[in-house]
């Protein structure tokens, strides 16, 4: 019996016909596998992503000598400014802003960016507004999450937003550890003169050791001759559209403006395809404890959402 006589013709057709249907086949595990693969990346990329961001704020906060934004929750108000959320495409004003780490050295000239009148101290002789970037309370944003920003401009005294061009809203919460408008808050918006004593510095006390007490005007707050030179420089995360941005002060004129001011900063883009943002305060003090959460989205991949709870100026 001959056993070598190979395949017969339709032998040979039924087998390169199992052979195609068997690689179509292999060609669907093989794409789906792939597209799994991608999806699996996609995933990895946004949370690693998520991550960084939300390290960054961490940072931020943990070395902040103070949080500016948000604000601790009026009862006199209908919403709560103490919890800043947002949902891309479905409303709300997320926000956060933070005190600049006083470690910060970036033009490296040996004094700390937010000490800007050089004299070694950070912080000491706010105008009366504190940022000094002539908007209302941090500008261009909604500082008390009502919807508005900057509203109306001239009151840029009024640093926690919580009035119009009424002037019992201007500087009507000074820095003396007390909710002196009883909104919730302390310490939130003060006048040129910082602690309101209507002294220079401390009322009665030699503020800079120079031998003379209360000398100068009273909104010079570290007595040395200048008054208002040494603003809060503040640190600010906030959405535009589903990016999430980051905005630094520098000691540079960034406006060009022939002067540096707390309106001179650079933004950067921290995470893109943002779909939800809150960020809450607990605690009335100026170093309470904030939450924040972060969630990234987009048309391939899981979203993904990361949170942490962070001291301000709890870095060693």
């Amino acid at each position: 019996m001959n056993r070598d006589r190979g395949f017969s013709y339709v032998e040979l057709m039924i087998a390169i016909v199992l052979g195609g249907l068997l690689m179509v086949g292999m060609d669907g595990i093989f794409a789906t596998l792939a597209g799994a693969w991608r999806e699996t990346r996609v995933t990895a990329n946004r949370h690693e992503a998520a991550r960084l961001a939300l390290d960054d704020m961490r940072r931020a906060v943990a070395a902040a000598p103070r949080l500016v934004v948000p604000l601790a929750d009026d009862p006199a108000t209908a919403f709560d400014e103490s919890l800043r959320s947002e949902t891309v495409g479905g409303g709300g004003t997320a926000l956060l802003a933070v005190a600049l780490d006083p470690g910060i050295d970036r033009d490296g000239d040996g004094f700390a960016d937010t000490d800007n009148d050089k004299d070694g101290r950070i912080d000491e002789d706010w105008p009366a507004d504190a940022n000094g970037d002539g908007g209302n309370g941090i500008l261009g944003l909604d500082d008390d999450g009502d919807g508005t920003a900057d509203i109306p401009p001239s009151a840029v005294r009024d640093d926690d937003e919580s009035g119009n061009a009424g002037a019992a809203h201007n500087d009507e919460d000074a820095l003396n550890g007390i909710d002196d408008d009883g909104d919730g808050g302390i310490d939130e918006d003060s006048g040129a003169d910082m602690n309101g004593d209507g002294a220079p510095g401390v009322a009665g006390v030699d503020d800079d050791a120079d031998g003379a007490v209360d000398e100068g005007a009273a909104a010079d707050d570290d007595e040395d001759g200048t008054s208002d030179e040494d603003w809060l420089d503040t640190v600010v995360f906030y959405l535009a559209g589903s990016t999430l941005v980051r905005r630094t002060p520098v000691p540079w004129d960034t406006n060009a403006s022939g002067t540096v001011t707390g309106a001179d900063y650079v933004e950067s883009v921290l995470a893109e395809d943002v779909t939800f943002f809150s960020v809450q305060r607990v605690g009335a003090s100026a170093t309470p404890l904030v939450r924040i959460v972060l969630r990234l989205g987009g048309t391939s991949g899981d979203p993904v959402e990361v949170a942490v709870s962070v001291r301000v100026g709890s870095a060693p």
